[in-house]
């Protein structure tokens, strides 16, 4: 498909001048148009998306026929909290890759949602098509994912203009106590940068800015006390790697199961993976602007640890 176009009024840098005018493409997939040489500004060819473009330029946009997949669709359940055209919101399950990587080419979120959803292809990128944000294998619960490409771009703008809000259930050793304060409140705020851990390569670390760590920033509130454990909400205002189990762990309270931060800690239950759940999800629907909060009950392991501490400590 090609798209003809005069600039009529005065323009910003072309990827954004794009972006406006173009509403049904996201702005990422327009700059990925213009890298590949796809977009002639005035019957030249442009790469360059920072060029701005003036009253009278002939813009020609091409854009190619979405390339097939290559993942096939596979039959795999999923447990749906929400769907209408524009988006669907999973409770995922454990033990459930999100995207395919290496030693998952089968198997994933994704393979279910292209048997699911018959139109996916190419929304945000042909490995991870519909995928707004991930969760971690072992990490349970609400997860949205676009079935356009304007909701696509929508969802992750409220991402990452911290609209949608993310809510996590967590069982963790110990009591997290406020750092900033100094205190025993139930409630604080870990606002510490996160990078990858600087000697094992598989997993994220505190790390300084300056050497290569972001910003990352996560809300607490101890919801019950559990003896030596804690039953905690996370509230996440971004959304690095990791980002829970890597705040927990630092001051000495990781999730517990958790395979990679809670070394040489046991507990006589099996739980496959992290005390960690995205309990709530709560976001703006791209077209209606309608407020959407989904809620993901808790996965019967969860229920059961938490059911455990409670009789061992007399609850």
């Amino acid at each position: 498909m090609t798209i003809n176009i005069t600039v009529k009024h005065q323009g910003d840098r072309l990827d954004r001048w794009l972006a406006d005018n173009l509403t049904d493409i996201s702005r990422s997939h327009l700059q990925k148009l213009i890298e590949q040489g796809n977009i002639t500004l005035n019957n030249e060819v442009c790469t360059n998306k920072k060029i701005k473009v003036k009253i009278g330029d002939r813009l020609q946009i091409h854009i190619p026929e979405p390339q097939p997949l290559e993942l096939i669709p596979e039959p795999i359940p999923l447990d749906i909290l929400y769907e209408d055209e524009q988006l669907i919101i999973i409770n995922k399950s454990a033990n459930l890759v999100v995207h395919p990587a290496p030693g998952h080419d089968t198997g994933t979120l994704v393979h279910a949602l292209l048997y699911h959803c018959s139109n996916l292809a190419g929304i945000g990128g042909i490995q991870r098509p519909g995928i707004v944000h991930r969760l971690d294998k072992d990490t349970t619960g609400a997860i949205v994912v676009a079935k356009t490409d304007f909701a696509h771009q929508n969802l992750q703008a409220q991402i990452k203009n911290k609209t949608a809000k993310r809510e996590y259930l967590g069982i963790i050793y110990g009591v997290l106590s406020n750092q900033e304060n100094n205190n025993n409140s139930n409630q604080g705020i870990i606002n510490l940068p996160i990078g990858r851990h600087p000697v094992d390569r598989k997993k994220m670390a505190v790390v300084p800015i300056e050497k290569r760590g972001r910003n990352a920033i996560t809300y607490w509130e101890i919801i019950e006390r559990l003896g030596n454990y804690s039953l905690v909400k996370f509230t996440l205002e971004t959304g690095r790697t990791h980002q829970i189990r890597v705040h927990s762990s630092y001051f000495g309270n990781p999730i517990v199961g958790d395979p990679l931060y809670s070394a040489n800690r046991s507990l006589k239950m099996n739980l496959s993976g992290q005390a960690l759940h995205a309990h709530k999800l709560t976001l703006t629907h791209p077209i209606t602007s309608k407020k959407i909060e989904a809620i993901a009950p808790l996965p019967d392991k969860f229920t059961k640890l938490l059911n455990y501490l409670k009789q061992r400590n007399n609850y």
